[in-house]
């Protein structure tokens, strides 16, 4: 069997110095900062504990600016990792959990205030963006099925 393993994600920014601010300030590491000229920068940021990281920058990509939902950052302690999110000046939605439980559906449908009942892993988010609007989602994972 291949292993594909997820590696980065590119998000589409505006202000490249703006988003390197922001992603330094909630505690994503800077792995590189790359210049070639006025038209081509990549910023390389991790955030903590992951293995997938992501780039913004200029000329790497035509998306536009603030254009990506719902990338998810696993957290196994939801309230602490708001918290935190929140101590770091970042505008943080309450935590929620989707009215059909499964999955939360697009934008602020069907969201119910509060953990999911009994609290289970997958079931509680929260939201924030970055400065663009590039739409992050906070999942508390706190067991996982076995093989992953």
């Amino acid at each position: 069997m291949v292993d594909y393993q997820l590696e980065v994600i590119v998000l589409p920014v505006a202000d490249v110095g703006r988003a390197k601010e922001f992603y330094r300030r909630i505690g994503f590491r800077e792995d590189i900062d790359y210049v070639a000229d006025q038209d081509f920068r990549v910023v390389h940021f991790t955030p903590p504990g992951s293995h997938c990281s992501i780039i913004v920058g200029k000329g790497i990509g035509t998306a536009a600016p603030g254009s990506v939902e719902n990338v998810h950052l696993i957290v196994r302690d939801i309230e602490e990792a708001r918290a935190d999110l929140v101590d770091r000046g970042v505008e943080v939605s309450e935590i929620f959990h989707d009215e059909g439980g499964v999955f939360h559906h697009a934008g602020t449908e069907k969201r119910v205030p509060g953990f999911y009942p009994g609290r289970p892993s997958y079931g509680s988010f929260a939201s924030f963006s970055d400065p663009d609007g590039n739409g992050f989602l906070l999942q508390e994972v706190t067991e996982r099925l076995p093989g992953r």
